[in-house]
């Protein structure tokens, strides 16, 4: 299969959808793999290829995949949301984190309830059943009994 590239590998997506040469200085190649062309696709529809280029030209290289993934991940969402883009996504997680803060503070007052109730009502049966400990005295039948606060009956 015959390459339309200047090297031995097939051109990058956007060099591929734009029907140009991929040279081997192609600032695209690197973020923009063959294997996905979407990517660069949902990209260039709502940035451009002149201004993505301008954009990855001007900053320092190891800046450009993470500027390449924001443009991604900002084209995707203004294709699903053209209005809001990525903002609105980010306010639906907003609000999950919020209903989820409000669940979960719920849940912890209701353990802290729980728990308080469980240690009142333990309270209540040592009380009930007196605070002293029965010990055994080796004569027979006979047993008595000693103030041992810290303990419940036996």
């Amino acid at each position: 299969m015959a390459s339309s590239s200047s090297y031995s590998n097939p051109p990058c997506a956007a060099c591929k959808f734009l029907r140009r040469k991929c040279l081997s200085g192609c600032v695209f190649a690197p973020y923009f793999p063959p294997e996905d062309p979407t990517k660069f696709v949902n990209v260039h529809k709502i940035f451009g290829a002149s201004n993505v280029s301008k954009l990855l030209n001007e900053i320092l290289p190891y800046q450009r995949e993470d500027a390449v993934n924001s443009l991604a991940y900002e084209a995707e969402a203004r294709l699903k949301d053209p209005v809001y883009g990525c903002i609105g996504a980010i306010s639906v997680l907003q609000r999950q984190v919020l209903h989820l803060q409000k669940e979960l503070d719920a849940t912890n007052a209701d353990l802290m309830r729980y728990t308080s109730n469980e240690i009142a009502v333990h309270h209540q049966r040592r009380m009930a059943y007196g605070s002293g400990v029965r010990s055994y005295n080796p004569n027979p039948g006979y047993y008595s009994y000693r103030e041992n606060p810290g303990h419940g009956s036996n």
